[in-house]
């Protein structure tokens, strides 16, 4: 007594779609409409109009919770029994005032209570209806009437529960959907801030340094100190455009750069650098992830260590940046670890962090 049409139609279709096609089983109500006004039953008549007028408005109602992205299952319990219980009332009232052909109502009711309640409820007050119905098969001139209804429950019941099943489908489908969509974003949110806090974490640290240098530089060498401004000014324009580069997606590093830069901001912060001479060993896929290495290794250096030199060490399995500072505590190195893991982890690596005597080291590895 619905229509599979609208309910499953877009929602950019005309709104008077849905009236239409609800009011179209109505003409099911025509045949005990025109019986109660030939037989001058007149509240009969009335009860059949009011019978079919609200069970437009539920059903209406009910397509509005849809295009609302509420199913019907979510309607609560007082809107569905409310619903149901004037239904019922209305169909009892032209039973008994119009007879047999009142029966017809019990279509719709058992149409009514499997969209609307949760549907063991549904089918239960479906079943009812339709022993309510064959019972009256019993009573004399009722049986042809009872049996054509009770055909019509039945066939109605499995059609709506069928409909009803595939919008539950489709809305779970929807909402997994969506989640998906959340979890991605989330995930893109999650990569672009360890990005930003690598690339950014980075640099301002060696910029720290080298401001702290150039200011101690003003009264005793004005000459190294206009070229550590310099610098700055350099290693900002530098981070602004990997910055650029982040938002763009590109998140590609390149381990020479990060050596040469190692250096620098080594040498920027007074710690003697003992670098590799080439990069000729490490294999091409695994360039990316040791510059990122690299870069987390320097910068923990720089912010934690107290050290007087740090040294790189590369081979084609792994990469390691240890220091003779004084070490730090492995559980609370800092988000940057826990980046380099997460891409350690893309590349089937693992990142093990220890203490020496003295220093620190950090090291990827390839499984």
């Amino acid at each position: 007594m619905t229509s599979s049409v609208d309910i499953m139609a877009p929602t950019n279709q005309p709104r008077w779609l849905g009236p239409w096609f609800a009011s179209i089983w109505l003409l099911y109500l025509l045949d005990p409409l025109i019986y109660a006004i030939q037989q001058h039953k007149w509240i009969g008549a009335g009860a059949t109009v009011a019978f079919g007028i609200w069970y437009v408005g539920v059903w209406i109602w009910a397509r509005q919770l849809l295009h609302r992205r509420i199913t019907p299952l979510r309607a609560t319990w007082p809107q569905a029994l409310v619903s149901l219980g004037v239904l019922i009332g209305f169909g009892v009232l032209m039973v008994a005032l119009i007879g047999p052909k009142g029966l017809a109502a019990s279509v719709y009711i058992a149409v009514l209570a499997i969209m609307l309640l949760p549907p063991r409820f549904g089918i239960a007050v479906a079943v009812l209806d339709l022993v309510a119905v064959l019972s009256m098969a019993f009573r004399h001139g009722w049986d042809s009437a009872a049996g054509g209804v009770g055909l019509g429950v039945i066939a109605a019941s499995i059609a709506v529960f069928g409909i009803r099943t595939v919008i539950t489908r489709n809305f779970q489908l929807i909402e997994a959907h969506q989640e998906n969509a959340d979890l991605a974003v989330e995930n893109e949110r999650t990569r672009f801030a360890r990005d930003l806090h690598d690339i950014l974490g980075h640099s301002l640290t060696v910029i720290t340094v080298k401001a702290e240098l150039a200011q101690r530089l003003f009264d005793v060498d004005p000459v190294r100190a206009r070229e550590e401004l310099a610098d700055l000014e350099r290693l900002s324009r530098d981070a602004l455009a990997d910055v650029r580069r982040a938002v763009r997606g590109y998140r590609e590093l390149t381990l020479p750069n990060e050596l040469a830069r190692a250096r620098q901001a080594l040498n920027a912060a007074g710690i003697e650098p003992v670098l590799p001479q080439s990069t000729d060993a490490v294999p091409t896929e695994l360039r990316e992830l040791f510059a990122w290495t690299v870069r987390e290794g320097i910068t923990n250096v720089l912010r934690h260590s107290h050290a007087t030199q740090c040294e790189i060490v590369l081979s084609d399995r792994n990469v390691e940046v240890r220091d003779n500072g004084r070490g730090c505590d492995c559980d609370t190195v800092g988000s940057g670890l826990t980046g380099l893991r997460e891409r350690a982890r893309a590349n089937a690596a693992t990142v093990t962090t220890r203490n020496l005597t003295p220093g620190f080291v950090v090291e990827v590895a390839v499984r």
